[in-house]
């Protein structure tokens, strides 16, 4: 990063009305202007106040990266505007939120969290517009040609949560959304667990945003048995309803509180929500839980924990454990990496995704694999094309944290690969 072409800038300091519009519309980050180099429009999206999942922290974190890196000098001395959006968890909020993503002439859309791919995607890709880091719960993020992963979505987590269940489970009870992406969590869990020879989960689909889920876990606990069994449950901001549902079942007759498991994949379960749950005392104590990165005692984590003590310390939707301000945080150092290593005065959509598809490799400072998007370094898995970053982490709830239980990554690229 280098200031050369940019006169100082001026310290950005938000005022309540410019706060407020992190998720009511789409807000723009302002920044002083200043040189020959072009300011750099980008978006983020994330659902906020719905009821489903919400991610506010993921557009917090993007403005904040943004008056990090222009309290510094621009990225290679562009300044860096981020456009934000709340995409109400619908097709027409998605499609909305990318529609504004053209007008508004973004040259990326980064960091983002969508269900809805099919509505967001077809705008982009229309305008030529790269989808940069988005979380990885869509289909269409690992399918189409502008769409650059930093993680392996949902399908990694659960490939890899059926092999993290594989050592220690007898049986398996999964219960996911009754929703078009849900229906492929089962295989996938299945394909990680039968790698251990291991025989499939019980598959119980579940309204995503029910107020209870008693059925379901009375379900999923007598189908897990009372020996060694396992409840995962993979419901999003839901999972915590299903865990309240699941430890308020009456007791069983000569069944003790270690008979069965509880697990989840991280973004159902993360460090957040433990500590919101009593942190050592939560039901989520020796929890397994999947994750794509480092757990958050990594020092890995250091270079975004100092810019959200300096950019973002009162704000309280930034939370340096939540898996979504963690890929935000990916997704902006890839589009840091990338617009430098263009050098020039004008960033546009097309030299961007041109530098990606050209075999551009960001590295990450050990929070993923280093990253390329070149044909050689797709996975090619069938539904899940797109995956570049086929490692996952195998964590457990020890004392209230989330911590290792396996050193280091694992690769589930064959696991997602053998998934029918």
């Amino acid at each position: 990063m280098t200031g050369r072409r940019l006169t100082p800038l001026l310290a950005y300091v938000p005022t309540a009305a410019a706060a407020a519009s992190l998720l009511t519309g789409c807000g723009v980050l302002p920044g002083a202007t200043g040189g020959s180099r072009e300011p750099v429009t980008v978006m983020t999206w994330a659902p906020d106040q719905t009821r489903a999942t919400n991610m506010p922290g993921m557009p917090a974190m993007a403005q904040a990266y943004a008056r990090w890196v222009n309290d510094n000098g621009g990225i290679d001395g562009h300044e860096l505007r981020v456009l934000t959006c709340n995409e109400q968890n619908t097709n027409s909020g998605a499609a909305a939120c990318a529609r504004r993503a053209v007008q508004e002439g973004a040259v990326a859309v980064v960091g983002s969290y969508s269900q809805h791919g099919r509505a967001f995607m077809a705008p982009l890709e229309g305008a030529g517009i790269p989808y940069i880091g988005g979380y990885g719960i869509s289909e269409d993020e690992f399918t189409s040609p502008l769409s650059y992963p930093v993680n392996g979505g949902q399908a990694s987590l659960i490939a890899g949560h059926g092999m993290q269940l594989a050592a220690s489970c007898r049986k398996v009870s999964l219960v996911r959304p009754d929703t078009i992406a849900g229906d492929k969590l089962p295989d996938l869990l299945n394909s990680g667990l039968r790698d251990a020879s291991h025989r499939g989960a019980v598959d119980i689909p579940a309204v995503e945003d029910a107020a209870e889920y008693t059925d379901q876990a009375d379900k999923a606990r007598t189908r897990a048995g009372r020996e060694n069994g396992c409840v995962t449950a993979v419901l999003g901001e839901r999972t915590q309803t299903f865990f309240d549902s699941f430890r308020r079942l009456p007791a069983r007759e000569g069944e003790d509180s270690e008979s069965v498991r509880i697990s989840s994949v991280l973004g159902s379960v993360g460090q957040p929500l433990i500590d919101r749950t009593g942190g050592p005392h939560s039901p989520f104590e020796g929890a397994y839980v999947t994750g794509w990165y480092p757990d958050a005692e990594s020092s890995a984590w250091q270079p975004m924990r100092k810019v959200i003590k300096e950019q973002a310390f009162a704000d309280n939707r930034v939370d340096p454990n939540d898996a979504g301000v963690q890929t935000t945080w990916i997704a902006y150092t890839v589009l840091k990496q990338v617009i430098e290593s263009l050098d020039g005065d004008k960033v546009t959509a097309l030299r961007i995704s041109h530098a990606l598809d050209q075999g551009a490799e960001i590295d990450t400072g050990g929070l993923t694999p280093p990253l390329r998007w070149r044909y050689d370094n797709l996975l090619g898995a069938r539904d899940f094309p797109r995956i570049v970053n086929r490692d996952v982490t195998f964590q457990v709830v020890r004392n209230g944290r989330l911590v290792a239980q396996k050193p280091g990554f694992v690769d589930v690229g064959s696991t997602v690969l053998a998934a029918p």
